[in-house]
């Protein structure tokens, strides 16, 4: 069972405590996609309880069949920030990812404000609430978890339209990263549009 920090501090005083994570920072292209979850009561559906882990600890199934369960339960309010490869590009991925956070957080306060921030990593960012950086958080905050599903999914679902736009690179099967299908790709065509031109060896070609 994943740790339950909001809980802890619920009990200090903060009302509403969410948790960030994100994903897409090794990517050779396309966004960096954060989410921001809070809780607003732990009564509702004991498999999520039980079976939210971090993302990268679950099937592409079993996060999609998480994914919908989560965004249908009404006690979990989310956000999400999106920071596409010309960002990217342009500030670095370490300032993008933290963008993407703030963003995540930003939307998330449309629904519910939350008045502290648990961010998987060792970085806060730029939001005017208080906030605590763990590292790993992903894999024992529950909110962190959370966060790190609807991010993945998220940022899954766009790598899957991006492919539909360049068939050539197979988005669909590595999501960007650079495995040997995607560089190869990358030899033979070049890189496209959604490439991190800042990114090796993506740089390699301007």
């Amino acid at each position: 069972m994943l740790e339950r920090e909001e809980i802890k501090l619920n009990k200090k005083g903060y009302k509403s405590v969410a948790g960030i994570d994100e994903a897409g920072r090794g990517p050779l292209a396309g966004p960096v996609v954060a989410s921001a979850v809070l809780i607003t009561n732990w009564n509702f559906n004991k498999e999520l309880l039980s079976g939210i882990k971090d993302s990268k600890k679950l099937s592409e199934k079993k996060r999609e069949y998480l994914f919908e369960i989560i965004i249908a339960t009404k006690q979990i309010k989310w956000g999400i920030g999106i920071i596409d490869e010309k960002k990217i590009d342009e500030v670095n991925i370490f300032q993008a990812t933290k963008l993407a956070m703030a963003k995540a957080v930003e939307n998330l306060s449309s629904k519910q404000r939350p008045d502290f921030l648990i961010i998987d990593g060792n970085s806060t960012i730029n939001f005017k609430v208080e906030q605590k950086a763990i590292v790993k958080a992903d894999d024992k905050i529950f909110s962190c978890s959370t966060a790190s599903i609807i991010a993945k999914v998220t940022r899954d679902r766009m790598m899957y339209e991006y492919a539909k736009k360049y068939p050539e690179y197979q988005f669909e099967k590595h999501k960007g990263y650079g495995t040997k299908i995607h560089m190869e790709a990358i030899k033979k065509f070049g890189p496209c549009d959604i490439h991190r031109k800042t990114f090796n060896p993506i740089s390699y070609y301007f």
